[in-house]
């Protein structure tokens, strides 16, 4: 039977984890702040959708080293922490608990995010998802779950004549059926080349309303969306993602993605007063997600000889503050 380590069990991480237990799969977790909780309670599950319920995880580890201890041959390890290159190569504390057969799936934001596990598991089967979810953490183990559960995971093949592609499929193929039996019906296998659209695509939401809520002070996406300069703003940043990601990719999008327009319009009917993530590690003092929401998507496309000077714009302003703040910070 599969063995599933959730690595880094926050709300994305528990959520769908719970989920796939569902399917009486083991299912462990690595835990932070939330350990001693989950380890005497489990956690607490809240969701229109599927109820309220308790799960007890089949093992909780307090780090990556207790979990290797365990000597456990993991089908699938789940890496759901955020992605801050700039601050840590987490591909480093999966090793040892990678071993032949087994995959690892990122569930997070950005671009690039693939790499440091491509190059350092090279004989690993990579998967690629992008998720929204609408799932939050408010207390320690206590997961609440409002409405989104659509996932889309995909096969990390940059090598286009690599031998282990089929493999790769094959695992994405067997995740997403995972997801599906637990119950996420939004739960989709993609190609590489359309997983890779899905985050181009993210990106253009992800690159103009998160850096925008930061400098505006905390400005709730629908805010921001109804606000006639700033919505100039936004969907200036989501076209200049939009019309650069097809040249990168050599693709076009599918016609199913939404415009910048359809995605604003959506944003203003949800008067939800949601901020975007980065604006709650902005204000927690927390390191943002730069470098793969800003960051690599800027570096990826010069490399193919592409500009994307709005994206550049926020990227430089952001990256200061957070050295400035940062610096305030060490001087108290």
């Amino acid at each position: 039977m599969a063995e599933v380590l959730i690595f880094g069990a926050g709300a994305v991480g528990a959520f769908y984890g719970s989920l796939i237990a569902k399917t009486g799969t083991p299912v462990s977790v690595v835990c932070r702040s939330n350990y001693s909780a989950v380890k005497a309670n489990g956690f607490s599950v809240t969701s229109p959708q599927y109820g309220s319920f308790t799960w007890t995880p089949t093992r909780v580890f307090p780090s990556a080293d207790a979990a290797k201890e365990a000597k456990v041959h993991w089908s699938y390890i789940v890496v759901t922490t955020k992605a801050l290159p700039d601050v840590s190569d987490d591909s480093a504390l999966l090793e040892g608990l990678v071993s032949p057969g087994t995959a690892i799936v990122l569930i997070q934001n950005g671009l690039g995010v693939e790499d440091p596990y491509y190059s350092r598991f090279p004989q690993a089967s990579i998967l690629s998802a992008v998720t929204i979810v609408s799932a939050s953490q408010p207390s320690h183990g206590k997961i609440a779950h409002n409405r989104w559960t659509r996932i889309n995971v995909g096969p990390y093949l940059p090598e286009t004549h690599s031998s282990s592609q089929q493999v790769a499929i094959s695992r994405t193929e067997e995740f997403t059926g995972l997801l599906v039996s637990g119950g996420v019906k939004d739960a989709e296998a993609y190609t590489h080349q359309k997983l890779q659209q899905v985050r181009w695509h993210k990106i253009a939401i992800n690159a103009s309303m998160n850096p925008s809520s930061v400098l505006s002070n905390g400005s709730t996406n629908a805010t921001m969306s109804l606000d006639p300069d700033l919505a100039i703003h936004l969907k200036g940043v989501m076209e200049e993602v939009l019309t650069t990601a097809p040249k990168v990719l050599g693709a076009p999008f599918p016609k199913e993605f939404a415009t910048s327009d359809r995605i604003i319009r959506s944003t203003q009917k949800n008067d939800s007063g949601s901020r975007p993530s980065m604006w709650g590690d902005w204000e927690s003092g927390r390191p943002m997600e730069l470098e793969v929401i800003l960051g690599n998507p800027i570096r990826i496309a010069r490399a193919k000889g592409y500009e994307m000077p709005r994206m550049q714009t926020l990227y430089a302003l952001l990256k200061m503050a957070q050295t400035n703040r940062d610096k305030a910070k060490s001087k108290l």
